[in-house]
């Protein structure tokens, strides 16, 4: 079997939550490829170096640095369209030369072909908006449907039934009969079965303790803002600071400042030790991360910020208060 994965490069968490399907594929005998681009594809890259990779057409979305990213999203309409575009046609030119028997696209429009079956996974069946255009949630989930319209299968990673992580966004009213719930995807999986210092890696960072740790991922500007507000909180101050700042391009190198350390990524045994030695989580409250933490059994320590303008964060941090308490019953009703 042969099978294509490719995530959407906005943020780091559509390439994420890919990581255990590729993971999964490889144990069932599938040649797997990797598809994208940015710093999605150069995570996955990263993860499974001997893959064979291809480029997808780019998309560099940019955040407003105020509080609204409506004129944001309706700059980027335009982009979106020749994005998907552009990638129906790679996909077309690539198999001319191969074939697949599997598409697995993670919200990477255009990603689709009709010569094999093809999968779109999301969490956002559902579109949530600011409160002043709730009003159009249902045209634009509609809209959203129409780019997946050509899928097999919908995949939703998380639990078809209460208590589940998504809430509306991955179990609106309506459900296409396509839908399929696959559970939480985290790159944590592995960790979380089998927990142990991370004996291999050559990070200083592998057995220290830090009173918080700070997540970062996402567009610009807003990762830098966030960066910098975390700065300022914390500086000077007692606590024992390490950011993690999600710049899988830049060197591994950490650096500090006072109280505050900064490192632009590290992998995923290193991540493990830092987020469940520390006593404080800071992070977007981004799905990947709320399944992240899920799987670790960390989210009644975490702090969840939401990225200003995105409702689809600002109901997940609202809703992380009633998941916290039910993560531990969650996690055994739903264990194998």
């Amino acid at each position: 079997m042969k099978v294509l994965i490719a995530p959407l490069n906005w943020g780091l968490g559509h390439a994420t939550r890919c990581i255990p399907l590729v993971h999964r594929y490889i144990q069932d005998g599938a040649e797997v490829w990797l598809g994208g681009t940015g710093e999605s594809l150069q995570l996955l890259k990263s993860c499974f170096p001997n893959l064979t990779s291809i480029e997808l057409a780019p998309l560099d979305i940019r955040y407003n640095a105020g509080k609204s990213q409506v004129t944001a999203m309706l700059r980027a309409i335009p982009q979106i369209i020749r994005f998907a575009r552009k990638n129906r046609r790679k996909i077309k030119q690539l198999l001319e030369s191969t074939h697949f028997d599997l598409i697995v696209s993670d919200n990477c429009f255009g990603v689709w072909s009709d010569r094999c079956d093809c999968v779109y996974m999301t969490h956002q069946l559902h579109i949530c908006l600011p409160k002043k255009w709730s009003w159009l949630e249902s045209a634009a989930s509609k809209c959203h449907a129409h780019l997946y319209k050509k899928y097999k299968e919908i995949w939703v990673p998380d639990y078809a039934d209460e208590p589940n992580l998504s809430g509306i966004q991955g179990h609106p009213a309506h459900l296409d009969n396509r839908v399929k719930y696959i559970g939480p995807l985290s790159r944590f999986e592995a960790e979380a079965k089998d927990f142990r210092s991370d004996e291999n890696s050559n990070s200083q960072l592998s057995t220290d303790t830090y009173d918080v740790v700070a997540v970062l991922s996402g567009p610009e500007p807003q990762r830098t803002i966030f960066e910098q507000e975390i700065i300022a909180r914390y500086i000077g101050k007692k606590d024992r600071v390490l950011i993690v700042r999600g710049k899988i391009g830049e060197p591994k190198t950490c650096i500090t400042r006072r109280n505050i350390s900064l490192i632009s990524h590290v992998n995923t045994h290193t991540m493990t030790n830092l987020l469940r030695n520390s006593k404080r989580i800071i992070a977007r409250s981004g799905y990947s991360t709320v399944m992240d933490l899920h799987v670790l059994g960390l989210l009644d320590k975490a702090e969840l910020y939401p990225t200003p303008g995105q409702p689809e964060q600002e109901y997940l941090a609202l809703r992380i208060n009633s998941v916290a308490h039910q993560q531990v019953c969650c996690s055994r009703e739903h264990q194998d």
